[in-house]
């Protein structure tokens, strides 16, 4: 079962540079890197930091606050301080419109 819900239009995505969601009351970071457009649970695991304003090189996010690394495309960690991947969330794009999958 599929929970597709509309957060953002495409054309409000810019590469490498993240965008705060809060669909039904979950904080998402969505970014627009060169292969596709990905969510993750917009909080790092190792502290109250907002990935939509960490750097983007390729498909990995850096934290703001302390520079872990995250991979986009299924939020593992790429570089400490943080041990704890992040949730991500399945996107697809349709007409122009970004939507999320909440119930994955």
């Amino acid at each position: 079962m599929s929970n597709w819900i509309d957060v953002a239009a495409e054309a409000d995505l810019f590469e490498g540079v993240g965008m705060a969601v809060t669909p039904q009351g979950h904080d998402i970071a969505v970014f627009k890197v060169d292969d596709g457009v990905f969510a993750v649970d917009n909080q790092c695991s190792h502290g109250n930091a907002k990935l939509c304003d960490g750097f983007v090189e390729g498909h990995y996010v850096e934290c703001p606050f302390h520079q872990a690394m995250f991979n986009l495309h299924d939020g593992t960690v790429a570089c400490g301080p943080a041990t704890q991947a992040v949730k991500t969330w399945p996107v697809k794009i349709e007409q122009g419109r970004v939507f999320l999958d909440l119930a994955s």
